[in-house]
């Protein structure tokens, strides 16, 4: 290959996704300190507040919840600024990340339903329900075990005094500048290295030689209908919208039934989330975290949305 293709090609699979990254993390980054900046932060709190008042949590964690709607790098941004001022505590910034679950699904729900909907048909609603459910029993499971883990917590910090400053937005913006500043050199010095060597992983085969493996050990599977494995198998060693495509194509020739169908994107997506996650997660996690915290909240994330989908996965077997 010529060296005009070789940067071309270095350019497409590592330079602009890295680019495309460090601008979603630094707008994410900006309206995370400019809403701090301007102390609204107590105010979009107000979306969540019946729950986080159940589950003791700080209006910060409320904030982050509504902000996760619209942007997740925002919403973590605004969890780790309050990490590290000590405005929440380690054990609630775990519980936060998880809390933020359900508003992170409907963050790509529409994505996610364009693509699934004219492939598998009607078989798509009742899939987008159950991976919903499986979402909203997250947040709730961390509503309930935060109650008792964070005792009080609301509390304390609903009681801290208001900082007085001037919330012009000149004055707003100069704060959130001096802020991104320091913060992005940071985010910059973890995230691209990582993203680098994660790139490395890819192009040598790592990931790929993980989830070959996965796809070829599949004989504990073996109560699912024949055409489930080729399902899973896509899943896993290739992407989601491959197994899709299986699974659109064996629903239109009347190989598998819809029940069928689903079942298997529920394994399927069961056995490839892990990988893929920390994957595409890790990079920018320990940008925004420091890296061995991003491990640690990646690896709690993807057990308990391991747990709520096999949950899921399983009610649906049973009762339907």
């Amino acid at each position: 290959m010529d060296t005009a293709g070789t940067f071309n090609q270095i350019w497409q699979q590592l330079g602009w996704p890295l680019v495309r990254l460090l601008i979603y993390i630094s707008i994410g980054l900006l309206f995370a300190n400019f809403i701090e900046a301007l102390n609204w932060t107590r105010k979009i709190a107000v979306v969540a507040r019946p729950l986080t008042k159940f589950a003791h949590m700080s209006p910060l964690t409320g904030a982050s919840f509504s902000m996760a709607f619209f942007s997740g790098v925002a919403a973590n941004t605004m969890l780790s600024e309050g990490f590290e001022k000590k405005e929440i505590s380690k054990k609630e910034l775990i519980l936060a990340n998880l809390f933020n679950s359900l508003p992170t699904y409907f963050l790509h729900l529409p994505t996610t339903f364009f693509i699934i909907a004219p492939l598998i048909k009607g078989a798509a609603f009742t899939y987008i329900g159950l991976t919903f459910g499986a979402a909203l029993l997250r947040t709730l499971g961390i509503s309930l075990i935060s109650r008792f883990l964070l005792t009080g917590t609301a509390v304390s910090l609903d009681n801290q005094k208001e900082i007085a400053q001037d919330n012009s937005l000149r004055s707003a913006w100069k704060r959130t500048w001096i802020r991104f500043k320091r913060r992005i050199l940071k985010i910059i010095r973890f995230t691209v290295p990582i993203y680098i060597l994660f790139y490395i992983f890819n192009q040598i085969g790592v990931f790929a030689q993980l989830e070959q493996f996965m796809a070829q050990n599949l004989s504990f599977l073996s109560w699912l209908s024949p055409g489930s494995m080729s399902i899973i198998a896509l899943h896993v060693a290739a992407e989601f919208t491959a197994g899709l495509a299986a699974a659109g194509a064996l629903l239109a020739d009347g190989t598998m039934s819809s029940r069928e169908i689903i079942l298997a994107l529920l394994v399927g997506n069961i056995l490839s989330s892990p990988i893929r996650a920390f994957r595409h997660q890790f990079p920018y996690y320990a940008g925004i975290f420091k890296p061995a915290l991003a491990l640690q909240l990646i690896l709690f994330s993807q057990s308990f949305r391991l747990l709520s989908i096999v949950t899921i996965t399983l009610f649906y077997l049973f009762f339907f």
